[in-house]
């Protein structure tokens, strides 16, 4: 069976407002907490929600949707399974990407530096914050690798259930959080005629530069 779809023809005019750098924020963190704030108050579906990009040890990239959870002038923190896909890549390589995209505000932002593992204390912090259900999806998974069924997979989840109910739940040592640490902010915003807005944010010894870059 062959499939092919014509998607030549699927497009839609952007015509939102503008991005100019006299208005932008000089500081990057600031500027994309400000678009973040706006796609909250527009009750968008998972605004939070971020497509990271790793590097695996062949050099072959990988990309998958993760939530970001924490965001101040240090960087963006999200948290994994340390054995993970992901976790080993970025143990190897720790150079990542980010990209945040609100289709419904014409909006994009894409973010590159260097990530690193959170303190142990923060990411014991954030696990007690979670749902208990949450909680034991951690340890019950053992994220990345194959597994027989789903059946064996909710058998597992039940036994840790019944194993740890009643009982104080401890972060496991293979779960935690990593922040990526910006050097590099790309904020894009469409425009009509496909002529759009994107501002560049490059960290130097003397603060972020912004540059205008051709749509």
């Amino acid at each position: 069976m062959m499939i092919k779809k014509d998607l030549t023809g699927l497009r839609q005019e952007y015509a939102a407002v503008s991005l100019y750098e006299h208005t932008a924020h000089s500081n990057p963190f600031i500027q994309f907490a400000n678009w973040l704030d706006q796609a909250i108050m527009a009750e968008l579906p998972e605004p939070n929600a971020m497509t990271l990009a790793s590097v695996d040890h062949h050099g072959k990239p990988h990309a998958r949707v993760v939530l970001l959870k924490e965001l101040d002038e240090r960087g963006f923190v999200f948290y994994t399974n340390y054995n993970s896909n992901k976790g080993q890549e970025l143990n190897r390589n720790p150079h990542a990407a980010l990209v945040f995209l609100w289709l419904e505000l014409h909006r994009q932002v894409r973010v590159e530096g260097l990530v690193e593992k959170v303190p142990e204390n923060d990411s014991d912090t954030y696990f007690a914050s979670r749902p208990v259900s949450s909680q034991l999806g951690a340890i019950a998974s053992p994220q990345s690798t194959v597994i027989r069924s789903r059946d064996s997979l909710e058998k597992q989840f039940e036994t840790i259930k019944a194993t740890l109910t009643g009982k104080a739940i401890k972060r496991p040592d293979h779960w935690g959080g990593y922040r990526l640490i910006p050097d590099r902010f790309e904020f894009w915003q469409g425009r009509e005629n496909r002529l759009h807005d994107r501002l560049l944010y490059v960290s130097g010894k003397d603060g972020w530069t912004i540059s205008r870059l051709a749509p």
